[in-house]
């Protein structure tokens, strides 16, 4: 069994390693996962999330929020946090400035007692980092005015001091709910830290458990054998998950090692995994066999090797067998998708397929198509005069094949992506075949495409839906087409209740399925403003059986 650390901290906050850092530490000492829980910012997920991606550790996505109880300071873990989700994201802004306006009175304390520095000094000493205050005493220490950072405290940044100034801080009930909005699972951290009677702990924790609170961490560096077992008799009697970390900071922390504390510390996987019932304890199963489930492909249901694995096929297999619908949702053109069904061997599970972004709904059983959108010729035409005067390359379909006005590399590139042919035209949309939508494509310049997006708009209004599936292709589809409103037809024309629609995706292009599902499901690849939509976020990504919790849980 392989262990795991789900308290780190980075130099996001006030830790010594950089994100990237903790994952090669945490690769060479074999964890399973780790979860990163910087101080009230979530500004090193990014770049934890994507150095770990293909390797063999698990993130995950975490904070420490600062709370006050009584004049305590209280802190509180949020695992499996959706650092998207909006209303969080305004909280953690919120508490920036806060921060920012502490940070600014204390400078100006010390400089009142002949200590050279300046608000910007010290952001510029430690650039990217939530500023605490272990970052003064590094200061004071590096230039000289004190000896050790004990002193720092003792003299200077302590509770009682005369450059202290008190942090702006919520409650650990608002703590909870903030965590909670944002789907993660609040724990409360290191609880013996407090120092608190036992009478007075169990009477906070009983109170936290009323505001929400589902964890406490049992497992700590710090904690003896006795301390241990008393939390975890308090996590019992209270019906908590019990977690582990060892609340590393690195250079700030030297006796606390990442994984294994002060040298004995063992958090054993099977917690995770508890942890991740527990989140998808929120994912309620209908428990109907009548439910629909709506996949986008690249980046869902296909690893990036543009395969299923084999035990996410497995698991769909069954799904299909329990009675649930299988429904490709993609932005590919339909041709595309039925060479990805022959390819892959998927039309034994009958799929319906929405291609085209929603603008054409086919049904594999019957072989009809159900469901058309199409382009008007004058907005072609309009898209056309727009694009092609600036040299950008812009296709539109038939059936069967692309249609570009010209051969391109963007042409060409994308033809070999979705696997189709192509037929160099005069006419992106001659009389009578209008096309499903436009593909604008770039393959260095995103801001291009959202540029250009902005410009279609304005134009268009409200005709067309302008969307970024990547940061290569801005498609333009009929106004009332979209995957969601496919969702929403295929519901309705199957009798199938919203309560029991499922969508699985990562990618602009699929928010409105997000939204129109009564789950949406986002996978951990996610582009950001998909995961903002999503009700849930996996645990792993499309290449690491992302999908597989979230279909088990749909079976018998």
């Amino acid at each position: 069994m392989r262990g795991i650390d789900l308290h780190v901290h980075s130099t996001c906050s006030d830790g010594t390693n950089t994100p990237a850092e903790l994952v090669e530490l945490a690769l060479a000492k074999n964890l399973k996962a780790i979860a990163l829980t910087d101080h009230d910012t979530i500004d090193g997920l990014d770049e934890i999330l994507s150095c770990a991606k293909n390797k063999d550790l698990e993130i995950v996505p975490g904070i420490e929020l600062s709370t006050e109880y009584f004049g305590r300071d209280i802190h509180m873990l949020g695992l499996y946090i959706n650092p998207c989700h909006p209303e969080f994201l305004a909280h953690l802004e919120k508490f920036r400035e806060s921060r920012d306006n502490r940070n600014r009175k204390m400078c100006e304390l010390l400089a009142q007692q002949g200590i050279d520095i300046t608000y910007e000094s010290l952001v510029a000493e430690f650039p990217d980092s939530v500023l605490t205050r272990s970052h003064y005493a590094c200061y004071l220490l590096s230039h000289g005015y004190v000896k050790s950072r004990k002193e720092a405290f003792e003299r200077y940044v302590g509770d009682h001091c005369k450059a202290f100034v008190p942090r702006e801080k919520i409650t650990p009930m608002d703590a909870i709910r903030l965590i909670r909005v944002a789907g993660g699972i609040p724990v409360l951290a290191h609880p013996i830290l407090y120092r608190l009677s036992d009478a007075t702990l169990d009477k906070m924790v009983a109170e936290l458990k009323e505001a929400g609170l589902m964890g406490i961490e049992g497992v700590y560096s710090t904690y003896a054998p006795s301390e241990e077992r008393y939390i975890k008799r308090l996590a019992a009697k209270y019906d908590l998950l019990v977690t582990g970390g060892s609340d590393y900071h690195g250079g700030n922390k030297p006796d606390i090692q990442l994984g294994n504390g002060r040298g004995s510390l063992f958090v054993p996987e099977e917690l995770l995994d508890r942890l991740k019932e527990a989140y998808l304890s929120k994912y309620n199963n209908p428990k109907a066999n009548s439910a629909i489930l709506f996949f986008d492909l690249d980046g869902t249901l296909l690893n990036d090797e543009k395969t299923i694995s084999p035990l996410t096929r497995e698991t769909l297999e069954n799904c299909v067998k329990a009675g649930h619908r299988f429904a490709i949702s993609s932005g590919r053109p339909l041709a595309s998708i039925r060479k990805l069904v022959d390819r892959l061997h998927l039309e034994d599970l009958n799929p319906l397929a929405s291609s085209f972004n929603g603008s054409l709904v086919y049904d594999y059983e019957t072989g009809k198509n159900l469901m058309e959108c199409r382009l008007s010729t004058d907005i072609v035409e309009k898209v056309r005069n727009l694009i092609s005067p600036q040299g950008i390359h812009c296709h539109s379909y038939s059936e069967s094949e692309i249609l570009s006005e010209k051969e391109t590399p963007e042409l060409l590139f994308y033809a070999k992506y979705v696997n189709l042919p192509y037929r160099l035209v005069d006419n992106l949309s001659a009389p009578g075949e209008e096309p499903y939508k436009m593909l604008i494509v770039t393959l260095d310049n995103r801001q291009l495409l959202e540029d250009l997006k902005i410009q279609l708009e304005e134009i268009l209004g409200d005709r067309v839906q302008c969307l970024l599936s990547n940061d290569m292709f801005l498609e333009v589809l009929p106004a009332n087409s979209g995957k969601g409103a496919a969702l929403t037809f295929l519901c309705e024309h199957y009798g199938i209740s919203k309560e029991h629609s499922f969508a699985f995706a990562d990618a602009e292009n699929d928010i409105s399925m997000l939204r129109e599902a009564r789950y949406g499901v986002c996978l951990l690849n996610g582009q950001k403003n998909a995961l903002a939509a999503a009700d849930y976020v996996t645990f792993t990504d499309n290449n690491h059986e992302g999908l597989v919790p979230y279909l088990k849980k749909l079976l018998p």
